[in-house]
């Protein structure tokens, strides 16, 4: 088949796009129309119309575009929620637009690197470093800028493990974000973050180890009022600094019901909520537009602790009136990785939901899960020196909680092995990547081979 012309094509779809985003929306009705319009424009682009070498060409602009038009819709929020536009269809309608933008920007950026693997070593670029257009910053702002960060950022991340893909999309919402934290620049000018992490708890790292922390994007999150910003950040940090010294110096544990209710334990958006609760008195209660827990099948749930039935899940930043977007960043040679696992995540979730699948445990499951519980009642230094074999955990982890983390590596394994073989046989033999539309087909092809098994999950 031909090639058509990018110039010709998918820069105009572009256009396209960018002109139904600036229409003039009334209603919330108007604005979900709107915004399905663009995801349905974008879903539809198929890279395989196009000759690679011009889609390599015109990469960077193209990824500036969808950029920026990501920018211009999440600059509204502030309004549209003062209008009070943002229905719980526009919410979800917005997140498509993000997700479907983000992964046209990822795919345009893997072209541009010829789909380039990691290095020997296996490490990410450190956040908001890299030579591959990597660092989009606000329009407002010079392009590709380094981020000068600031205290009271908000750093909304996506790790690279099993588990991170399985955060971002638990709940009624498809995020590509697994984590959050937030900054503080003390009097000595050290660059450093708060955040709740399953496997620590509570604790302050520097930003510079958390960027450098096997990262696949990133995101800052700016609050309009920087001194009310500087405060929370500065208030957390000292609020959990003060844990890690005082008393036994053991860090407030890491909350897995995912409940919004009390501050006796952490997870790492509850962590962001106290700090801006404490710095406004009550008058800022993140998030505004809250995650609700509704799968059908709750014995995920279950098993993992989560026992909230709405929450502040990560990807909420992204809805959250009063705060803008710095920069966004990402490592282009693992975001394919990245979205394979999501889309996995998206069907086991979905089997688990129509198809009646559950994770079901064996011998050697239940013995990992009880060897973990052990080490976690062991010091730091002792789990990192069985890590390779044991599980790192944190003392309050049920063991059914780490045998499902386990069962859940394990299957996103053995399912993420097959589609990344069929990922690099695209891109040599097209140059391109899958489409999701590809990948969740081949899914779909894998439960129809495996039947009533595939890896841990079981059919029942």
């Amino acid at each position: 088949m031909q090639h058509v012309a990018l110039k010709h094509s998918l820069a105009s779809d572009l256009g396209g796009i960018q002109a139904i985003a600036a229409r003039l929306a009334r209603s919330p009705s108007d604005l979900v129309e709107n915004l399905r319009e663009i995801t349905r424009h974008v879903a539809a682009i198929e890279f395989a119309r196009y000759d690679p070498r011009d889609v390599r060409k015109d990469a960077h602009a193209l990824m500036l575009g969808l950029f920026d038009l990501r920018m211009a819709l999440h600059d509204e929020i502030e309004t549209w929620h003062r209008l009070k536009l943002i229905t719980h269809d526009v919410q979800s309608a917005l997140r498509d637009v993000f997700r479907v933008t983000r992964y046209a920007t990822d795919m345009l950026g893997e072209i541009a690197i010829l789909h380039r693997p990691l290095g020997a070593d296996g490490k990410t670029h450190r956040g908001f470093t890299g030579p591959d257009f990597n660092t989009l910053g606000h329009p407002s702002l010079p392009s590709g800028a380094h981020v000068p960060f600031q205290s009271g950022d908000v750093l909304l991340m996506r790790g690279m493990a099993a588990n991170s893909a399985a955060i971002a999309r638990i709940g009624d919402i498809d995020s590509q974000f697994s984590h959050v934290g937030i900054v503080h620049i003390d009097h000595r000018g050290r660059h450093l973050i708060t955040e709740a992490l399953i496997e620590e708890g509570a604790i302050v790292n520097s930003l510079e180890y958390t960027l450098d922390h096997g990262l696949g994007r990133c995101i800052v999150f700016r609050h309009k009022d920087q001194a009310l910003a500087a405060r929370a950040g500065q208030m957390i940090h000292d609020y959990i600094a003060g844990t890690l010294t005082s008393g036994i110096g053991r860090p407030l544990a890491y909350d897995f019901s995912m409940e919004l209710a009390g501050y006796k334990q952490l997870f790492c958006s509850k962590l962001v909520r106290q700090a801006f609760d404490m710095a406004s008195g009550g008058k800022l209660m993140l998030p505004t537009y809250k995650t609700s827990l509704v799968m059908k099948n709750r014995d995920f749930f279950k098993r993992i602790g989560v026992t909230a039935k709405e929450t502040f899940a990560p990807g909420d930043m992204e809805l959250e009136p009063g705060f803008k977007i710095v920069a966004e960043w990402a490592d282009y040679r693992v975001t394919s990785d990245l979205r394979l696992a999501d889309l996995a995540m998206d069907k086991f979730f979905e089997w688990m939901d129509a198809h009646r699948y559950r994770f079901e445990e064996t011998f050697a499951i239940h013995l990992i899960a009880l060897f973990g519980r052990f080490a976690s009642l062991l010091s730091n230094d002792a789990k990192n020196l069985i890590a390779d074999v044991v599980p790192k955990v944190p003392a309050n982890m049920r063991r059914r909680t780490i045998a499902t983390i386990a069962m859940l590596h394990q299957t996103s394994e053995t399912v993420l092995g097959e589609l990344r073989t069929l990922e690099r046989r695209s891109h040599e033999l097209t140059g391109r990547p899958l489409h999701p539309r590809e990948v969740l087909a081949a899914l779909e092809a894998i439960r129809a081979r495996e039947g009533d098994t595939i890896g841990y999950l079981v059919r029942r």
